[in-house]
């Protein structure tokens, strides 16, 4: 009797630790979905897919070997499935989300976590499958998330805008150069010859007058 009360507790206990077991997982797989949905513009579908396929990684992981083994492996491929290239390569860039686990003193640890100090601030309200799934798609054929048709955003286009093309200013003509039409020199004015002809008119009538002059005293001296 008293062996079977112990075997019952021992089970309570096991169940007990695989429940907690499963919250932690489940709410670690909830908070790493949010931020995936936040950064990579997650459709509500793809929102419930990412949670799917994290849960089922994180609950497969029980040691070292496991954390980028096999489940890591279909983890990726079947977020290929899931997201659009661009979401993807932007999923491959960022450590956190391509490499969520570490193996550390026997344990793991998300480094969501701490990324995201805030851990009790989620963008999203939780995916529908929340509650209901359970995880075990990663045991199904490797095209499962392929042949589900999951409801993608539309093509992402990192397009940048081009630059407007330079406006052009029509140049004002240059202004005709002016042309300032010079004044003729004036015509250089003839020097008048009247001048000198009276000068030597002058000096003629001069020479005339002292020759009459002289004319005159001799006349008068001869008269005496």
């Amino acid at each position: 009797m008293k062996k079977m009360m112990i075997m019952v507790m021992m089970m309570v206990m096991t169940i007990a630790a695989n429940a907690m077991s499963y919250t932690k997982v489940r709410n670690e797989a909830l908070f790493l979905s949010d931020k995936m949905a936040y950064e990579l513009n997650l459709t509500d579908a793809q929102y419930d897919a990412v949670y799917e396929i994290n849960l089922d990684y994180l609950m497969s992981i029980n040691e070292r070997n496991d954390v980028y083994g096999t489940w890591w492996d279909r983890r990726n491929t079947d977020l290929q499935y899931v997201l659009t290239a661009w979401q993807y390569n932007k999923y491959v860039a960022q450590s956190y989300f391509y490499r969520p686990l570490s193996w550390e003193t026997g344990t793991r640890t998300l480094h969501i976590y701490k990324h995201y100090t805030n851990h009790t601030h989620f963008y999203k309200a939780h995916p529908t499958v929340y509650v209901s799934y359970k995880g075990g798609n990663n045991r199904k054929t490797a095209r499962y998330y392929a042949d589900r048709k999951v409801a993608k955003p539309a093509p992402h286009h990192n397009v940048s805008k081009p630059a407007p093309a330079p406006k052009h200013h029509a140049s004002k003509p240059a202004p005709a150069p002016k042309h300032h039409a010079s004044k003729p020199a004036p015509a250089p004015t003839p020097k008048s010859s009247t001048p000198a002809k009276a000068k030597t008119n002058s000096k003629t009538h001069a020479n005339n007058h002292i020759a009459q002059n002289m004319g005159k005293s001799s006349n008068g001296m001869m008269r005496r």
